[in-house]
């Protein structure tokens, strides 16, 4: 009806409002403008947009509860939409919504659904993204081999789709990809490629690309004693999250940067990592809590400070169990400093020093007959 038809058109007016002030960095305004859509709006599919704009948005602010709050509502108007693609595309902004919690059996099983979903050609060109979600999650859980297949897969996908973004977010999980793995030449080869992609097409990207490939630069920098070159993407990359009120990256640029002080023995190392916990509590970010207390582990190691050592030492220990990172062999914890780890072909991995004292010929866990190594 004419009605109906005007409905649209208002609703599609008012979210393209929203994208301007977004855009022009105007973030609050554009959220009250969208929330007032949602409230209004009778028009399934409007909805549905505008769900994916707030999704969006509070994901890149690093609100990631009120990301999964919204993308709850999304799933329920694409099942009253009752079309494919909107459904795999909720539950992409699921899957995703649950990596950024660090829930990555969540993130995994959403995932699986949305490549089972039969959608048309919108789903083929969201299986790309599907399969980077599913690598990063894999990635979080150490399980390096399938990980790895699910970042091939999305590299796949990018250049058949000829998606030059997503080829960008690959390369710099790559970039973290590798770090985990300390093969710190392609930890570094990665992320300057998405920066090249940055430069040859990113004219109108969010900025947030330029950032992201800065700090996996700045991170691999670090890890080869380069700290001049650490310090600028970090700094360049900081600058970005600030303007665009990214509390996420800010808290991993400010860990990057305590890294980097600490490797030159400054002192300014515990002033950024206090402020990256504040950060990192504040946002429920587990994953940089575990990271910080590793750190600072470190530090007051240095130092002989046995109280604080002790301290950090018991959170990083309640952070592992928390998000259940262990051998499948000693039962210790896994993401400790300086143990190598191994990846079965079957994923399962291990600490390369049980691998090797256990002897037997298959995996321990699931008694698999090939131990052919995977990645080191």
């Amino acid at each position: 009806s004419r009605a109906q038809r005007m409905g649209q058109d208002q609703t599609k007016q008012q979210i393209e409002k929203g994208l301007q002030l977004y855009q022009s960095n105007q973030t609050e305004k554009a959220l009250q403008v969208w929330l007032r859509v949602l409230e209004k709006s009778t028009d399934a599919a409007g909805r549905f947009r505008v769900l994916g704009c707030l999704i969006t948005a509070h994901s890149e602010m690093g609100r990631y509860k009120d990301m999964l709050k919204f993308a709850v509502v999304q799933i329920d108007t694409a099942r009253e939409i009752e079309d494919p693609d909107y459904l795999t595309e909720s539950y992409l902004n699921l899957a995703r919504s649950n990596e950024k919690l660090c829930e990555f059996q969540k993130t995994i099983s959403y995932c699986k659904t949305c490549l089972n979903m039969q959608g048309t050609t919108l789903s083929l060109q969201l299986n790309g993204q599907v399969s980077l979600s599913m690598g990063n999650a894999y990635l979080g859980l150490s399980i390096f081999q399938k990980a790895l297949e699910c970042f091939e897969k999305a590299l796949r996908y990018a250049h058949i789709n000829d998606d030059k973004m997503l080829e960008c977010r690959v390369c710099c999980s790559l970039g973290n990809f590798y770090t985990h793995l300390k093969d710190y030449e392609k930890a570094l080869f990665f992320p300057c490629k998405a920066a090249e992609l940055v430069n040859d097409y990113g004219k109108g990207w969010s900025l947030k690309y330029r950032a992201m490939s800065q700090f996996y630069m700045a991170v691999a920098y670090r890890k080869l004693g380069r700290l001049g070159d650490a310090m600028e993407c970090c700094e360049e990359s900081m600058k970005i999250a600030l303007q665009h009120g990214d509390r996420p990256l800010q808290a991993q640029c400010l860990l990057c940067f305590a890294d980097i002080h600490r490797s030159r023995g400054d002192v300014q190392a515990l002033e950024s990592i206090e402020k990256a916990y504040e950060l990192a509590e504040g946002l429920g970010n587990k994953l940089g809590l575990l990271k910080i207390h590793c750190l600072c582990e470190g530090i007051y190691r240095t130092k002989g400070q046995q109280r604080e050592l002790r301290n950090h030492v018991v959170k990083f220990h309640e952070c592992v169990e928390e998000m259940e990172l262990y051998c499948g062999m000693c039962g210790e914890s896994i993401g400790d400093k300086n143990h190598q780890l191994q990846a079965l072909p079957c994923s399962h991995v291990f600490h390369l020093k049980c691998l090797q004292t256990n002897g037997t010929r298959g995996c321990p866990n699931c008694r698999r007959s090939s131990v052919k190594p995977g990645f080191v």
